[in-house]
């Protein structure tokens, strides 16, 4: 049974004894600011991917630097009502679809006048949060308690990954995907006055396209939570030349195209092995197991399903290339963590993965979004072994330098940017 969260339920068993439970478990300081971070799934949904990664390293840094950090979020089947770790706290409302509507009450009967810093995340739709929250002038002086008292609101941001755009055509059936895809500039524009923190220069270019003013963007270089190795002569690849997918294989991600690329290229190569780690999960999972199926390579093809963290990096390890092929990403955080076990990527030319690949540098950006193409390129890349090697090396060293120490350090910057002294000593 999904989590809804009980309103009252919750007055009981959390709001009501807020300050208490926040004490018990040792977030937050007389020092530290209240943040309210609004998004649609945390860290243990069963959909959580990068995002939600990116998300809870900068969260418990803040609580460890003394702030206290409260996520709302959709619940999914057989979630708590709420949890806490590493020392920020986590309440789950709504599902999926119903989150915003179950935050924007959570908040009127349980929040209001709790935060000092509301930081609504757009995963395809905000919270609008600004709307039902008020806004604090950042150009007051005073401390946050003093604002409050005076009627003023918390300050706002927003952090953005990606935008949705053609992506509401691979993940939401007809008509919702045409609304979607209408209203988005839309609703963009209702936002643009407010300051952004995001991920990429691919996702601060899509927002200046929506009237969002470029000087009120920040980007924060991404980090990854695997250890990169310490040397490249460690590994040992696979005995036969081996791709790896990697990721809940869904419409979106187009891993059919992969596969298909496979094909095309195990006739350059015929050694060449693909194998595919991710749920499975859908329609689109389901269409793409039975391409498999009929693959006439289908004895070098293997579906891992959901793997382990441990099996996640010794597959990354092993393989000699990784693909990609999503529609669009905020940055592409598979292929940093593949980057940094010393193998290098080959994807489509799109928002996030142009980012975190440098074509011709650390892999391949394949301009024609096409098997064909992705085929070629593997092909061209595991025919030349110099210049995989070259990759290999740049990949790997510009992984070590993608840490959540640096994402957070940033991040803490450019959160408190417009909050007034006193409210932002930390």
């Amino acid at each position: 049974m999904c989590c809804q969260f009980n309103l009252v339920v919750a007055d009981e068993l959390f709001v009501t004894r807020f300050p208490d439970i926040l004490r018990q478990y040792g977030i937050g300081t007389n020092n530290g600011m209240k943040i309210l971070w609004l998004t649609w799934k945390d860290g243990n949904h069963p959909h959580a991917g990068g995002a939600e990664t990116v998300n809870e390293e900068l969260a418990k840094r803040l609580a460890r630097d003394g702030h206290e950090v409260l996520f709302v979020v959709g619940g999914f089947p057989g979630c708590a009502a709420g949890e806490t770790h590493d020392g920020f706290r986590v309440v789950r409302v709504g599902n999926r679809y119903s989150v915003y509507w179950h935050a924007y009450r959570y908040y009127k009967k349980n929040l209001k006048g709790w935060a000092d810093l509301v930081i609504d995340e757009i995963n395809t739709i905000p919270f609008f949060s600004s709307l039902y929250i008020g806004s604090a002038s950042p150009h007051k002086s005073g401390d946050a308690e003093s604002a409050r008292r005076m009627g003023a609101g918390p300050h706002h941001l927003l952090f953005v990954h990606q935008l949705c755009r053609e992506i509401w055509f691979h993940q939401m059936p007809f008509p919702i995907s045409i609304a979607g895809y209408l209203l988005e500039p839309i609703y963009l524009r209702l936002l643009r006055k407010n300051r952004v923190i995001t991920v990429s220069e691919s996702t601060k270019r899509d927002l200046t396209r929506y009237g969002f003013d470029s000087g009120h963007i920040d980007i924060i270089p991404e980090g990854i939570d695997i250890k990169p190795i310490e040397s490249l002569d460690i590994v040992k690849k696979y005995e036969v030349p081996t791709l790896l997918s990697f990721g809940a294989i869904r419409s979106m991600k187009r891993t059919i195209d992969q596969l298909r690329a496979f094909e095309l290229a195990k006739e350059s190569v015929p050694d060449l092995r693909f194998l595919v780690a991710g749920s499975a999960g859908g329609p689109y999972g389901k269409k793409f197991l039975e391409a498999v199926r009929k693959s006439p390579y289908q004895g070098d093809i293997e579906y891992l399903g959901r793997v382990s963290i441990e099996q996640k990096i010794e597959l990354m390890r092993k393989s000699h290339l990784i693909t990609v092929t999503s529609v669009k990403e905020g940055w592409g955080l598979v292929v940093s963590e593949a980057n940094s076990q010393g193998t290098p990527a080959v994807v489509y030319d799109v928002d996030g993965l142009r980012d975190s690949v440098r074509d011709g540098e650390t892999g391949l950006v394949v301009a024609d979004h096409t098997p064909q193409a992705l085929a070629a390129s593997v092909v061209a890349l595991l025919g030349d072994s110099s210049e995989y090697a070259r990759f290999r090396k740049n990949a790997w060293e510009w992984s070590r330098e993608l840490t959540f120490d640096r994402s957070y350090e940033a991040f803490r910057s450019y959160m408190v940017r417009d909050v007034p002294q006193k409210e932002k000593e930390i």
